[in-house]
């Protein structure tokens, strides 16, 4: 509820209430998702999961520069990479290992089940290698981060410590940065996948600033998702914990 009333200031009580149960809702049906993970193959993965606006993956996949794939904690991201990989697109998805050692085994058992490779998110380099061979890698851009990680940009008005390192393989590299989200579709009663075209970087040959913008040129892509589905997002995470020097704690 403090996140959602700082990102939408303007919406009453009730109104930020009701988002949040539709966050729970989400969240719900994608664990469920995930327990069906060991029964989905690539000829019954359509029931679930459809694609929209492959062709600007396709188009991006072609040039052979490599493939970031920006995306969020927004609807069902587990199946997003889970379900690409079964449509016959495995990837690189970056994450770092989960606390409990047994969800992390699991995890990973069913997040590299159908070809794609776990990163670590501090692996810049795996990155830059992975770009070099034209791979695609999965990076959820929407968490906070510590200063030395990230940068400060805007995100619902409020200055958000943001990964910048997918700006800075992009800029590196000249991979393709392509946003993709698997979205629940209540009038289909399926998920998704939509790939939009490839962000048009920002190259002013000031590299430190041209980071910071792009970085916060894929930070406004993702929150134009949040305001189309918030009650899909993960409000539940503290995204603005981490502030400039000399501002007090939001939370």
């Amino acid at each position: 509820m403090r996140n959602l009333g700082l990102a939408f200031p303007e919406k009453g009580r009730w109104a930020r209430a009701k988002i949040l149960r539709g966050v729970f809702t989400s969240l719900g049906r994608q664990i469920a998702e995930v327990c069906l993970f060991p029964k989905y193959t690539r000829e019954n993965i359509s029931k679930t999961v459809v694609y929209e606006g492959f062709e600007n993956f396709e188009r991006a996949l072609a040039r052979k520069k490599g493939v970031l794939f920006l995306t969020a904690h927004l609807g069902a991201w587990e199946l997003s990479a889970f379900a690409h990989s079964l449509y016959g697109y495995p990837l690189n998805v970056v994450m770092r290992p989960l606390d409990n050692p047994y969800l992390d085994r699991l995890a990973r058992d069913y997040r590299t089940r159908h070809g794609n490779k776990a990163v670590d998110k501090d692996f810049a380099r795996g990155l830059i290698a992975a770009m070099r061979k034209g791979e695609t890698v999965g990076v959820l851009m929407d968490t906070n981060m510590i200063p030395s990680q990230g940068v400060f940009v805007d995100f619902f008005g409020i200055q958000a410590c943001t990964a910048s390192g997918i700006a800075r393989v992009a800029l590196k590299t000249d991979a393709a940065v392509v946003p993709g989200f698997t979205i629940w579709d209540p009038a289909l009663k399926k998920y998704r996948l939509r790939f939009d075209p490839a962000a048009k970087l920002i190259r002013t040959g000031n590299t430190p600033a041209d980071v910071v913008a792009n970085t916060a040129l894929f930070t406004k892509i993702i929150e134009d998702y949040v305001r189309r589905y918030p009650d899909q997002w993960l409000w539940v995470h503290r995204r603005w914990k981490t502030r400039p020097e000399g501002e007090l704690s939001l939370y």
